[in-house]
């Protein structure tokens, strides 16, 4: 026996809202229907499906639930509660088009779901597709461009080895050319103690016959001439020796950016062979932020293009550099040799002369003590500068020291500190050319002191004057380099 009671109602058996446009009923299906249950026509407020108690406004008894006991099997029929089947008053929650219409619902909400989700899934598919192909379009396009980009630095690269070899080849010349002039000016050291030995034992004439002529004017032209040599050779020298020092710094700088153009080859290089499945690859959160770059592709190009001008321009200025030095060696070597055949014919007229000369000899040693004076003059000005150079010299010392004691990274090989470094080295460069050159200037001065005390020998040895010229002057005067030994051949 079932005991009916007043009908519960739950939250969770509330149906869902149901649109207004509903499916008309199926006719079969409600025509099923219309006899088993009275119609009443309830009201719209009377109809909503979150109040199903409203069903049973209708009935007239209101069950109570009584305790469940064993006593109860032994009421009587009268007493005991109606069967729900016997009861044809109490309404169910929802009617059978409620039961249709919600099913209906539901499909059509599985069909717009499954079609949602059909689309979403073409749309997926399609936006991963589109993706992976822009992906895969971009990184081929960027290794196309880090190859384009390995293509320009093996092309700098080119260019810079080949201007490296044309100006290592360039520098070998004139180092060549350099040693040349050097051994071209070590051979005019020859003539000219030849023409100052000359001009010595001729000051060893006594009397009258110590004279100012034309073959002493000779060899002091001659000393001049082998001086003037001299001194365009040693400027031509110093020109070479900065121009090597341009062509090595032009050549430092197109050898470190040749250097950094390796390194970049090498990295590009292995990022141009990157792949998917290469080894070494990993995430670097962030990178795509960080910008070290300090160039763009304009001034990149146009910093190795500078660094080729200027090292083309050196090696012209080094080419012309040589060409000078070429006609320089050739132009010496026929004034020194000009020069020395005439001192040779003022030799031959002037030994029969020899008794016209006595009286020029006075002159030259006038001359010979003012140049004594001088060089005097000259050793206490040398004297002088090198003591000069002494504070600026322990200013670069002290400049230097100082600087040493800047902290971390401060300690930077800046332009001040190369600056002072080569202030160091032209001081003391500057301190031994000058004591160089007073050395030179006490030696000269010996000799001239040594001429001067055989000059006034002289005087009182006429007889020994021809003596002097036809044997000693001209006997030293057999030898003399030759034009090839002049220019520079050994």
């Amino acid at each position: 026996m079932e005991l009916v009671g007043s009908t519960l109602t739950a939250t969770y058996a509330h149906p869902r809202p149901t649109p207004t446009n509903f499916l008309p009923a199926i006719s079969t299906m409600a025509s099923s229907y219309k006899n088993r249950f009275p119609h009443y026509s309830l009201t719209h407020s009377l109809s909503l499906p979150w109040r199903p108690s409203t069903y049973y406004k209708v009935a007239a008894i209101t069950p109570t639930l009584a305790p469940f006991s064993g006593s109860s099997q032994g009421l009587t029929q009268s007493k005991m509660l109606p069967f729900v089947s016997n009861r044809t008053a109490l309404f169910t929650r929802y009617t059978p088009d409620d039961w249709y219409r919600s099913n209906l619902t539901n499909y059509k909400e599985s069909e717009t779901s499954r079609h949602s989700a059909e689309r979403l899934r073409v749309d997926t598919s399609r936006m991963i597709q589109d993706k992976d192909q822009q992906t895969r379009k971009t990184q081929t396009d960027t290794t196309k461009n880090l190859g384009e980009r390995v293509n320009d630095i093996a092309f700098w690269k080119s260019e810079l080895n080949h201007e490296i070899d044309e100006m290592i080849g360039e520098t070998n010349a004139l180092t060549d050319m350099k040693k040349r002039l050097e051994r071209a000016l070590a051979e005019t050291e020859g003539p000219l103690q030849v023409a100052q030995e000359c001009l010595l034992h001729r000051e060893k004439r006594m009397g009258i016959d110590l004279v100012h002529d034309d073959v002493e004017k000779q060899l002091l032209t001659e000393v001049d001439v082998i001086k003037s040599c001299q001194e365009r050779m040693k400027r031509h020298l110093d020109k070479a020796i900065a121009q090597l020092a341009s062509d090595r710094a032009a050549q430092h700088e197109l050898e470190k950016d040749l250097s950094d153009k390796q390194a970049a080859h090498r990295i590009d290089d292995k990022c141009h062979h990157l792949r998917n499945t290469s080894d070494g690859i990993s995430y670097y959160r962030g990178v795509e932020r960080v910008d070290a770059t300090i160039s763009v592709p304009e001034s990149w190009a146009k910093f190795t293009d500078d660094n080729i001008l200027r090292s083309q321009s050196e090696r012209a200025a080094s080419s012309k550099l040589r060409d000078d030095i070429e006609n320089l060696l050739v132009v010496t070597a026929n004034e020194m040799w000009n020069q020395f055949n005439r001192v040779n014919v003022a030799f031959t007229n002037r030994i029969s002369e020899t008794a016209d000369a006595k009286n020029k000899i006075q002159t030259h040693l006038a001359k010979t003590l003012q140049e004594i004076f001088q060089t005097e003059m000259t050793i206490a000005a040398i004297r002088k500068a090198i003591r000069d150079k002494g504070p600026p010299l322990k200013v670069a010392h002290t400049r230097l020291d100082e600087r040493t004691r800047r902290p971390n990274v401060e300690l930077c090989r800046d332009s001040p500190q190369l600056r002072l470094v080569n202030e160091v080295h032209e001081i003391d460069d500057t301190i031994q050319s000058l004591q160089q050159r007073l050395r030179d200037a006490e030696d000269t001065l010996q000799m001239l002191v040594h001429t001067k005390s055989n000059l006034e020998h002289d005087l009182a040895v006429k007889a020994n004057s021809l003596f002097i010229d036809q044997e000693k002057c001209m006997g030293m005067r057999k030898t003399f380099p030759n034009t090839l030994r002049l220019v520079g051949y050994a």
